[in-house]
């Protein structure tokens, strides 16, 4: 059976685990070279990939994504090491839950630099000068409801000064530019024949909301997993996307349905 990515190279953020893991497997089984990015260690999700299929190569970086000079470092390396690069998965994120009145400087900056800066950074650096040299690519922005609808309403109410199960404000705004950033850069880069899209997560079990308690009022009555996501990602890495670009697309049991 033909894999709809052979020999494509991604580079995907946050890919020890959750959702970057399960987008870096899932684009590995259809045939892509795989780069990892990260400061946690990625050492297990290269082992994952590999038993999926030992011929594919798996290249690890652990980087702050918030630094220029790391971002283009791996940027240009996978450029030296593969001769291109086909599609960006922007995924690693931070989530602060603390609410408006107790918010941090700290905790603004660390969601709003590493979700929204971040994306820029790889963006811009994977497409001028590569991906605009080849005329092609894949721009994948991971998002959330929460930029959206401000924030999906969690069963947990923290006291003040406490971490509440609600995403907070830092992370709503951060992911709503997010959103906003996929569709400047849709405009700006369709014409070198990228596309550039964004996956909208709702409630999904990883490590960043376990112990939380959603209020699960949507229409498919469970948390997403991972693999939902991922599912979601290689369809826009894929050629079946190849005429969508700009898009939100909001994998989320329905909970953001407006």
């Amino acid at each position: 059976m033909a894999r709809r990515l052979e020999n494509k190279v991604s580079i995907i953020t946050g890919g020890a685990r959750g959702i970057g893991a399960a987008s870096a497997k899932a684009l590995a089984r259809e045939g892509s070279h795989i780069v990892l990015v990260d400061l946690l260690n990625c050492e297990q999700t290269k082992e994952e990939i590999q038993e999926i299929d030992p011929l594919t190569k798996v290249y690890i970086y652990k980087i702050d994504i918030k630094e220029r000079d790391q971002v283009e470092q791996v940027v240009n390396e996978t450029v030296e090491h593969f001769g291109s690069i086909d599609i960006i998965v922007n995924n690693a994120g931070t989530c602060s839950r603390l609410d408006l009145e107790s918010m941090t400087d700290e905790m603004w900056f660390r969601d709003i630099n590493t979700n929204l800066r971040g994306t820029f950074l790889f963006s811009q650096a994977a497409i001028y000068p590569h991906m605009k040299r080849q005329k092609s690519g894949k721009i994948i922005n991971i998002s959330s409801i929460s930029g959206i609808m401000g924030g999906p309403i969690s069963g947990e109410k923290g006291e003040k000064g406490e971490e509440s199960g609600r995403s907070g404000p830092a992370y709503a705004a951060s992911k709503g530019g997010v959103i906003a950033l996929t569709k400047w850069i849709a405009k700006e880069v369709g014409e070198l024949g990228i596309n550039c899209n964004s996956i909208a997560p709702g409630p999904i079990e990883t490590v960043i909301t376990k112990g939380m308690n959603y209020k699960l009022d949507q229409a498919i009555q469970r948390m997403g997993t991972p693999e939902d996501i991922a599912d979601a990602v290689v369809y826009l890495a894929s050629s079946g996307s190849d005429y969508v670009t700009g898009e939100v697309i909001k994998v989320c049991g329905g909970s953001a349905i407006g």
